[in-house]
């Protein structure tokens, strides 16, 4: 058993328009992951025929598409997205978005871009 953080994590990869993440746990029932938008990133409508998401706010504004409504998320607020749904997050502020995103389960092999 291992702590892991941002800074001791299993994997670090890039994404996006110059988007980190860092994997915090990856198995194939739950993947939780720490992710960083710069400003005016965004990524593409998507959908996961398996796995639920949740997206907690760390840092930042987050803007989530979800089914064509739009909520605004602040730091230290989440939302469940159920799979089949189609969303997708951007960063439309001033400063980096980070937050968490848990998987469950992982989304590997199960991303539909639309």
């Amino acid at each position: 058993m291992n702590v892991v953080s941002k800074y001791n994590f299993l994997s670090h990869y890039k994404w996006g328009e110059d988007c980190d993440g860092w994997n915090l746990v990856d198995e194939e029932t739950i993947s939780v992951k720490q992710e960083k938008m710069p400003p005016g990133s965004s990524e593409k409508i998507h959908y996961h025929n398996k796995a639920q998401q949740f997206f907690y706010i760390l840092n930042g504004v987050a803007e989530i598409e979800m089914e064509g409504k739009l909520f605004q998320l602040n730091m230290g607020e989440g939302l469940n997205i159920k799979a089949g749904i189609k969303h997708r997050i951007f960063n439309s502020g001033q400063e980096d978005l980070e937050f968490i995103l848990c998987s469950t389960p992982s989304t590997v092999n199960d991303r539909v871009n639309c």
